[in-house]
Parts: C-alpha cells; sequence; structure tokens
C-alpha cells in the first residue's frame, strides 16, 4: 500500500515523499486563461484564479487537467502556468495548499520527463492518464507496465486518473487500481468514470484517507462535482471538480456538512449543486470559462479550435446556474 503522502517515507525508487499532506476535501483542475486576441497565456489571471479558489476554501489546485487544456500547450507553457500557479499561492499565504500537475504522455520516458519538468516547476504530486493513441496495444498488462514503471522512475507520487472518455474508452477496473495502488509512489485515483462502487471498493482497499480518518494516505477522489456528496459517503477523500472553477464555496460546503454528519443538509445543497454542475458540464470548458467571466469578470475563451460560445449560449449558461450562484454568493 502506498504510504500516507506527506509521511516523508521513500519509495522503492528512492524518492524522497515528504511534501505537503493531501487533505480531504475540494480539490479544482483549474483553467489556463488566455489573452482573447493573441491567445498568449493570461498570467495575471492564471495567478488570480487560484488564489481565488483557495480563498473559497479549495484544499488543493490542479493546473494542467483536463480543464486545463494541456493538449493545447506547449510544455514550456505548462511549466509556466504551474510555477505561476505555486508562486501565486505562496504569495497569498497559501503554502499548504499542494499543486498537483497533469503529466499524461503516450510513452513512458515522455511521461517521466514531465513529470521531472513538473517537479521542477514546483508541482507536488502528478495527475496521470493512461496512454491510449495505439489503443489496440493498451491492455492491462501494458497499462501496468506504463504506470508501475513511471511510478519507478518520477520523482513525484501519482495520481491515476481514470477517465475513459478522454482515453479512447479505457476504463480501470477497481482490481486492477488496487493492484496498482500497493506501489509505494501511486497514492490515489481520480475516478471521473463516475462510478462510485468502483471508488467505494478502491477506499476500503486502501484504507482511503477520508473525512473521518487519514488512514493509509491514500486518495480516492470523485471526479466530478455531481457526486460530491456521494463520494464522501463512498469513504471517498474529495472530489477534483472542474465545476469548482465557478462554485468552489459550494463545493466545499457540501463536503464540510457531510463531514459533519450533517447528511440530509448535504444531500439537499447536493441537488442544486449538481442541477448546476450539470450546466457547466455541458457547456464544457468554453461555457465554464464563459460561466467564469459572467460571474467573476475574467474568464475569456478556449484555444482553438474549441469554439467560443455565441450571445445565447452565454446567456443560457448564466442563466442554467443562477440558482447555485445564489447559494455560492451567500455562503
Amino acid at each position: 500500500m502506498a504510504p500516507l503522502s506527506g509521511s516523508g517515507s521513500n519509495g522503492s525508487n528512492g524518492h524522497k515523499t515528504s511534501r505537503t499532506p493531501l487533505r480531504h476535501g475540494i480539490y479544482s483542475p483549474v483553467m489556463t486563461f488566455f489573452d482573447p486576441d493573441t491567445e498568449d497565456l493570461d498570467i495575471p489571471s492564471i495567478r488570480k484564479h487560484a488564489v481565488r479558489l483557495a480563498d473559497a476554501g479549495l484544499v488543493g489546485i490542479v493546473t494542467m487537467g483536463s480543464n486545463g487544456e494541456a493538449v493545447h500547450l506547449s510544455r514550456a507553457e505548462k511549466s509556466t502556468v504551474t510555477r505561476e500557479t505555486r508562486s501565486a499561492l505562496d504569495e497569498a499565504g497559501y503554502r499548504d495548499v499542494p499543486v498537483i500537475v497533469g503529466a499524461s504522455e503516450n510513452s513512458i520516458r515522455g511521461t517521466i520527463e514531465l513529470c521531472k519538468e513538473s517537479e521542477a516547476a514546483g508541482g507536488e504530486y502528478v495527475l496521470i492518464v493512461p496512454p491510449s493513441y495505439y489503443r489496440y496495444a493498451m491492455d492491462e498488462a501494458a497499462l501496468y507496465e506504463y504506470y508501475t514503471s513511471v511510478a519507478d522512475g518520477s520523482p513525484l507520487p501519482i495520481i491515476l486518473y481514470n477517465y475513459p472518455g478522454a482515453v479512447a474508452g479505457i476504463d480501470m477496473d477497481s482490481d486492477f487500481i488496487i493492484k496498482l495502488a500497493k506501489h509505494p509512489n501511486i497514492v490515489g485515483t481520480k475516478f471521473t468514470c463516475g462510478n462510485t462502487g468502483k471508488l467505494t471498493r478502491v477506499a476500503l482497499a486502501t484504507n482511503a484517507c477520508s473525512p473521518k480518518s487519514e488512514g493509509s494516505g491514500y486518495m480516492a477522489f470523485g471526479g466530478i462535482a455531481d457526486f460530491t456528496a456521494q463520494t464522501a459517503a463512498s469513504g471517498g477523500s474529495g472530489i477534483i471538480a472542474g465545476g469548482a472553477n465557478v462554485i468552489p464555496k459550494t463545493c466545499v460546503k457540501v463536503w464540510n456538512l457531510w463531514a459533519e454528519g450533517k447528511y440530509e443538509e448535504a444531500i439537499e445543497l447536493q441537488k442544486v449543486l449538481s442541477k448546476g454542475d450539470w450546466v457547466l458540464t455541458k457547456a464544457a470548458i468554453p461555457g465554464t470559462k464563459a460561466a467564469i467571466e459572467s460571474y467573476y469578470g475574467y474568464g475569456g475563451y478556449a484555444r482553438r479550435p474549441l469554439k467560443r460560445l455565441s450571445k445565447e449560449q452565454v446567456e443560457a449558461v448564466k442563466e442554467g446556474i443562477r440558482e447555485v450562484m445564489e447559494v455560492e454568493r451567500s455562503l
């Protein structure tokens, strides 16, 4: 079983894992913001956004996740985003908010290189999807070699990212994830598959961190805000939620209500959260950025070829999340 993520233990690869511990709670895969005309990185907005989320109570930030448009960025730009995010959090007094970095390549060698670059940029953990370009070759044996070899070579602890929609349908099952979790440098899983049964089995087998206990330190993350309470009920460790870019306080409130044993209140608020988060999920990255622009005054557009929403579409997203934004503003 992986050691407690902040324990200072050494893995079998000799890499020291002493770093900011991952805590139960809400994390967000942050958007990457661009100049609307040049599509260059908008560093001031990137920095401001990270601090706003930490102010709202998030316990961790993910750069270069799916919401961060990592596939649209050069490696130098990826490092810049992570470095500026870490710097902004530190300067705002949030040194205890770890930065997790999406660091996925299709080769073992390339992924290890990206893990090293992530560390150099200030990342403390990496989030990695399975390789999928040569889908026909990606059987369980190939995936096991990929993850364990990367874990051996990475200076940063690894969080598995189970997101079938982004990797040609590859969906790691609970038995396989539990097997991988025995590697000392694999410290968590993000379940964007939405399978709470799978999350429950993995959390149980790994003695995952939860609101009730630090457990082994292994992290079992839900991957979408619309099952925040359900993840807590399943013994999970938290949510890495794209919707938390827009409604972070509401996500935190649902999680904390459950952690405090206020289950009925958590479920009632979860219903409002799920309705609003579905609007953001359907609108995807362009719609989430439009929502940030509508309610916070920054956000801009995705990099092309992702499309810009029409004024009517922007208004529809704004109206669709109005109820949950009223809750957000009240917190």
